[in-house]
């Protein structure tokens, strides 16, 4: 019985001693936490000590990012810009771009329609000698596409598609809008065209003095100072991009000219060929030709714009819209527009 106490009491004194040591033990792993925390929190006030540091020091620090971009932004603007000019860049620029990247968009990916294979969907219409399907009234026949085109207008290299019915007018917005902005490009950036073709004429003529620097083997005069890569790849770069926008605008202002007097007589390339032909054939009858698909200058406008309001000047033409055009391209009835105008004319 003793010897059993003695046992249990032996047992109890070595867990009393295990739970000591663990205790140490874990106050010991406390302390070190506790030493090392402070050691870190010491360093980093060390690192960052100022005898000047304050709350405003601290805040300027932390807006010193946002004071960077807004200098390097209105760098980019110029120094003369009030912030009238600048609202107005952002608004237009970004306005012209949306309706860039829109027009030219939906050019590429919507179908300039074609018609339907059945013969006996339409009436009155001829046949394609190269397809060998019915061909309404101004559809042709496209040598790359190996289709017929409702009124087809062009194919055109740029787009890979070609320019019809359901997407003409997709095409003239995307030209008129790139002019535009081509336009734009080019007179905002003249001050900087006239910097940048300034300093490329320095360079070359500090490089021409250098060169004949070396050529006498005057050492004891410092050559002229040269500009970095940098520099000259900027100045380029502005140059290169004033030259090419003034091209693009003089070139596909043109080709937008020549597409604007087409749909002001309600014509497409392809029918103005047609028609010239029939006007001349007519002429020599002493006959008069007349446009079947003209309904006026105006109109005609409204009719390749989709306006049939006034309030769509705004919605379909200012702003990008996806709206339909006028009729299926089988059949050429006369537009809402039109009809709401003459109407009056057939009431009298």
């Amino acid at each position: 019985m003793r010897s059993r106490q003695r046992m249990f009491a032996a047992v109890m004194r070595l867990l009393l001693k295990c739970l000591r040591l663990g205790r140490r033990r874990r106050f010991k792993l406390v302390r070190q936490v506790e030493q090392l925390w402070h050691y870190g929190r010491l360093c980093l006030r060390s690192l960052l000590y100022n005898s000047f540091t304050n709350s405003d020091v601290v805040l300027d620090s932390l807006f010193e990012p946002v004071y960077w971009l807004v200098d390097h932004v209105t760098r980019w603007f110029g120094v003369t810009y009030t912030p009238a000019w600048i609202c107005w860049h952002l608004a237009y620029g970004h306005w012209n771009l949306l309706m860039i990247v829109f027009h030219y968009y939906m050019a590429i990916t919507t179908s300039p329609g074609h018609p339907p294979q059945a013969k006996d969907d339409l009436t009155g219409v001829s046949i394609c000698r190269k397809c060998i399907a019915p061909k309404p009234a101004r559809t042709h026949h496209c040598s790359i596409c190996n289709r017929c085109v409702l009124k087809m207008d062009h194919h055109c290299p740029w787009l890979n598609n070609c320019v019809g019915h359901f997407n003409h007018r997709y095409f003239f917005s995307f030209c008129l809008f790139m002019t535009m902005g081509c336009i734009y490009c080019s007179i905002s950036g003249w001050d900087m065209f006239r910097d940048a073709y300034a300093a490329i004429e320095r360079m070359k003529l500090l490089e021409k003095e250098r060169l004949q620097v070396a050529a006498n083997q005057t050492y004891y005069q410092t050559p002229p100072p040269t500009f970095s890569f940098r520099q000259r790849a900027f100045h380029k770069s502005v140059v290169y991009l004033w030259v090419l926008c003034s091209s693009v605008a003089l070139a596909l202002g043109a080709l937008t000219l020549w597409h604007a007097a087409l749909i002001t007589r309600g014509e497409t390339s392809i029918e103005r060929h047609i028609n010239k032909k029939e006007r001349q054939r007519l002429q020599k009858k002493g006959k008069v030709f007349r446009n079947p698909y003209s309904f006026g200058s105006w109109n005609n406008w409204k009719v390749f714009l989709g306006v049939d309001v006034p309030r769509h000047w705004l919605t379909r033409v200012l702003l990008p819209s996806p709206h339909l055009p006028h009729g299926t391209g089988l059949s050429w009835d006369l537009p809402p527009c039109v009809m709401e105008q003459r109407a009056p004319l057939l009431a009298i």
